[in-house]
């Protein structure tokens, strides 16, 4: 692919273009990138110099082979209407046969392969793809699985995309990405609840809220690289913490009281149905 065109230029958009910019995946003058606002388009043209439009359709017309769709779920459809009657109307009669053959990259949460295969038209080549907002910053967890007719290179080339914010992995069940949503798409959030979490407690006892919130950000990430480094099972990090009778044992012994891991697989579950909603369009 030697074009690639964004149908959304939010957070996200934005995040993909960085990246692939960055780690030279493309340049800007082979990026274009459509958004319904004035500003959002400034800033893209601003930052990365990529070509921008309001029209969906401008995308379409530049030649890019493959299209990224990064819009909310809750308006995907009027979006794949547009795309596939402006693609289907640039195709001879005898070839009127959907999408024209075109890749489409969705990170719409909870749109299925199906949804996005019915509106985009039977010959588009579709990957379903669930990213999370640490793309922002280059440390992404992305899952993708890819449609009926989408080839192994397509797959290659999203998961080449994708690991230009971090990393990505490629699934062969669908159904694993409600479960995919509710972990690493939704998940940032749950860490940054905790987090906060965390400082205000700090305060309460204390503690400066700058001080605070310095410790807590360190704390979170020495765990997090001691997970990485000693590769050993949460438990067991747990245990080696928890001295018996120490104060770790004693806020442990808290958190099971209140329910703690019973309220996180609440959550979890929760999102998860919610992503199951959404690919039926609710």
């Amino acid at each position: 692919m030697k074009k690639l065109g964004f149908i959304g230029g939010g957070n996200m958009g934005e995040a993909m273009i960085h990246g692939l910019l960055v780690n030279r995946v493309f340049k800007a003058s082979d990026l274009i990138a459509s958004d319904p606002e004035p500003a959002r388009r400034r800033r893209l043209a601003r930052l990365f110099k990529i070509a921008t439009t309001a029209s969906n359709r401008e995308v379409l017309a530049s030649g890019a082979g493959a299209l990224l769709i990064a819009v909310k779920p809750q308006i995907i459809d009027p979006v794949m209407d547009e795309l596939r009657a402006t693609m289907a109307a640039a195709v001879p009669p005898r070839a009127k046969r959907g999408a024209g053959g075109r890749l489409f990259i969705s990170i719409a949460a909870g749109v299925t392969i199906a949804r996005l295969e019915r509106g985009l038209g039977p010959r588009a080549r579709v990957i379903r793809v669930m990213p999370n907002g640490p793309a922002m910053v280059g440390y992404g967890m992305t899952a993708m699985v890819r449609g009926r007719i989408a080839s192994r290179a397509d797959e290659r080339f999203a998961m080449r995309l994708f690991g230009a914010v971090g990393e990505a992995v490629a699934l062969r069940d669908e159904a694993m990405l409600d479960a995919v949503t509710a972990l690493s798409g939704s998940g940032p959030a749950y860490v940054y609840l905790f987090a906060k979490a965390l400082v205000d407690a700090a305060i309460a006892d204390g503690l400066p809220p700058e001080l605070s919130f310095r410790m807590t950000l360190q704390t979170i990430r020495g765990a997090e690289e001691s997970m990485r480094q000693l590769k050993l099972e949460p438990a067991e990090l747990i245990r080696r913490v928890a001295s018996p009778g120490g104060t770790t044992e004693a806020a442990l012994r808290r958190f099971d009281a209140e329910g703690f891991s019973a309220i996180v697989a609440h959550a979890i579950h929760a999102a998860a149905e919610r992503s199951r909603e959404l690919g039926r369009g609710a």
